[in-house]
């Protein structure tokens, strides 16, 4: 934050924060909870051509029903490099191959899966909370140098750290509020 001038610390700052969240909510998608979803295997590398290629990129990835993921290659020659990807992956689940798509049927989680995953969607909130007070640092150190340096009255830095403070609070609520819904979605059997 250093290299930012004083007048836009705040919008610099806002749209740190917002990285922050936004990158703990793509983990969230990815944290699986009984239902089918795109999003646990879309981000998924897979050796195409000597590339690592995202799955997305390669494959048309569908939930026809609710506990069931269909992958469709584009490129029929690429179906064993994505089952070895998907296997080799930390989703859990063993692809079915029918020569043509690749079918991943979503089991039902255990209580204690459940519990486990909850518990790490919390350990994951809490790193976007501590994310998030490491830049309220930083922006807080750069407004009190920009004091020193006669950049900011006393009056204005006091201003600018209230405004750092309110921006921090009303992240760590967001992101407080994002693993509710996230432990509630999973604790829903």
């Amino acid at each position: 934050m250093n290299d930012i001038s004083i007048d836009l610390l705040l919008d610099h700052l806002e749209e740190m924060m917002m990285k922050s969240e936004d990158s703990m909510k793509n983990d969230f998608a990815a944290i699986r909870t009984g239902k089918a979803s795109p999003s646990l295997v879309d981000g998924i590398m897979v050796e195409y051509y000597g590339t690592k290629t995202r799955l997305k990129e390669i494959a048309g990835i569908t939930t026809p029903e609710p506990r069931l993921l269909v992958i469709q290659p584009w490129d029929a020659n690429a179906i064993k490099d994505i089952e070895k990807a998907i296997i080799a992956s930390n989703v859990g689940i063993t692809p079915l191959n029918d020569g043509k798509t690749l079918k991943l049927p979503i089991p039902e989680l255990s209580q204690d899966r459940r519990q486990a995953l909850a518990k790490q969607a919390k350990t994951r909130a809490e790193e976007a909370k501590i994310a998030i007070r490491n830049l309220r640092r930083d922006a807080n150190d750069a407004a009190k140098k920009a004091q020193k340096a006669g950049e900011l009255t006393e009056d204005d830095l006091k201003k600018m750290l209230d405004d750092i403070q309110k921006m921090t609070d009303s992240y760590t609520a967001t992101v407080d509020k994002d693993l509710a819904a996230k432990e509630k979605e999973l604790m829903t059997v």
